[in-house]
């Protein structure tokens, strides 16, 4: 892979690449990528919650400025880092598709939303304190672990790109009609040719490019409305406890605790593949850094109208794919998000942006993060009959609930939270299966044991493929 020719600010031999500074010019485009790729996430969280519990269109509105808003300052958090939270590596943070559930439960159950940004407080602060004990369990993360839980992260979330390529709705005109599918297909195609044929110098641009490349072919054909923006509001405040003084009750409090749990496997997932990326080593120190940042974030969420937090991994792709490690340009996407939840006009306007193009980039951006667990999976010894065992179980696991999403809908609510999240489940078989697999206990056979990676070489770092070259 050729690495790519961005000069950096003030860069020295002994800076690392994720720490170097693209030129000032360079930033806003380059964020802009994260900005527009993370987006529809950010607000679909708080759609389907706000449409789960019955909440007056202006009260969802409310929900979804509050949670970009969140979102920009949980990745500042992360990138830049406060005293010992946050990892200072290149990751987005937004709300996560785990928590919907649980928050409509929680929301239903009588206490409304007042008891959901409650509970998501206290799950927030239980994973800021179980941060370092949870950072110590990395060493039961080997390769094989690491690259099935990014691999299945990768692959649970390609599905969701059929709700923007095709509609949501099949009975709506126009659902799944030809001209979506060719205009996903276009985008697609646009990202590989100029990954093929474009100068390596505006490779990094290539996801912005085709966004906006396919949004201008969405207007004549009627797939692209920004008739709408002009309605929104050009600014607005995100006030602290909107819906009211936050009500702490043990019955809502423990399933968002589950859901924090689950983010924090989720992010473990994320952070090893950043390093994978980027070349930086993930020690127990930055590990317990980054999920401090996501409890913290979670807790700021709870009193900012907004739901936990999670480092997103489609914007992990994002970092593979454009091979542009720096944090500062993930901090800047912070910022655009900042601006947005206090600009509504400005998130009105990225809102609008053509489902097609953005089920297109979505493709590639979660099917890299799959191709990355599988490249970070296949360091371990995939001759070996057990690793291929625990790979094959845990998809199974993985992906049953985006298969099945009612397979465990019987179970109790705790359960359902756990294993409804193919992440999860399958990260959890990954562990597991490890353990009774691969552990040193119990018969063993004559294989040799599976190979441990080094440690990156620092003074070999600024030739990693995928560095800044200073």
């Amino acid at each position: 892979m050729p690495r790519l020719a961005i000069p950096t600010r003030g860069s020295r031999p002994d800076v690392h690449p994720v720490d170097a500074l693209p030129p000032l010019r360079l930033l806003p485009a380059l964020g802009l990528q994260h900005v527009l790729v993370a987006y529809s996430g950010m607000v679909t969280v708080p759609l389907l919650i706000g449409l789960g519990l019955g909440l007056p269109q202006d009260q969802i509105a409310v929900l979804v400025t509050a949670n970009v808003f969140v979102s920009g300052l949980a990745t500042l958090l992360q990138t830049l880092g406060v005293l010992n939270t946050g990892a200072r590596l290149p990751m987005v943070m937004g709300s996560t598709f785990t928590g919907i559930g649980p928050a409509i439960i929680v929301g239903s159950s009588g206490g409304g939303l007042p008891a959901v940004f409650g509970a998501t407080i206290v799950a927030g602060i239980v994973g800021w304190v179980a941060a370092p004990f949870f950072s110590k369990l990395l060493r039961f993360f080997p390769p094989i672990v690491t690259g099935t839980i990014i691999a299945i992260i990768g692959m649970s979330l390609l599905p969701a790109t059929s709700n923007l390529i095709a509609g949501t709705d099949p009975k709506a005109p126009g659902f799944g009609s030809p001209a979506r599918l060719l205009l996903a297909l276009a985008t697609i195609g646009l990202v590989l040719g100029i990954e093929r044929l474009a100068p390596p110098a505006f490779r990094r641009f290539g996801v912005l490019t085709a966004l906006l490349v396919g949004t201008l072919v969405a207007i004549p054909f009627g797939m692209a409305d920004f008739s709408g923006a002009a309605d929104a509001p050009l600014f607005g405040v995100v006030r602290p406890f909107e819906f009211g003084i936050p009500t702490f009750a043990a019955a809502a409090i423990l399933p968002m605790v589950v859901v924090q749990a689950v983010n924090m496997v989720e992010t473990t997932g994320h952070v090893l593949a950043i390093g994978d990326i980027t070349g930086r080593t993930i020690d127990e120190r930055t590990m317990t850094r980054a999920l401090r940042a996501d409890g913290a974030s979670a807790a700021l969420a709870g009193c900012f109208n907004s739901f936990t937090t999670v480092t997103f991994g489609n914007n992990v792709g994002v970092v593979s794919l454009t091979r542009v490690v720096s944090r500062y340009v993930v901090a800047i996407a912070g910022c655009f998000f900042i601006l947005m939840g206090l600009m509504p006009r400005l998130g009105a306007v990225i809102a609008a942006l053509p489902g097609p193009v953005l089920g297109g980039i979505g493709v590639v951006m979660f099917g890299t993060v799959g191709a990355i667990g599988l490249k970070i999976a296949a360091q371990a010894d995939l001759a070996n009959p057990r690793n291929m065992l625990i790979i094959a179980i845990s998809f199974g696991f993985g992906l049953m609930p985006t298969g099945a999403p009612q397979f465990y809908s019987h179970l109790p609510v705790a359960a359902q939270t756990v294993l409804g999240s193919g992440i999860a489940a399958g990260g959890i078989s990954a562990i597991v299966l490890n353990l009774l697999l691969n552990h040193t206990w119990g018969p063993q056979d004559e294989r040799p044991a599976e190979p441990v990676a080094a440690e990156p070489d620092e003074h070999a770092i600024a030739g990693h493929p995928l560095a800044l070259e200073p």
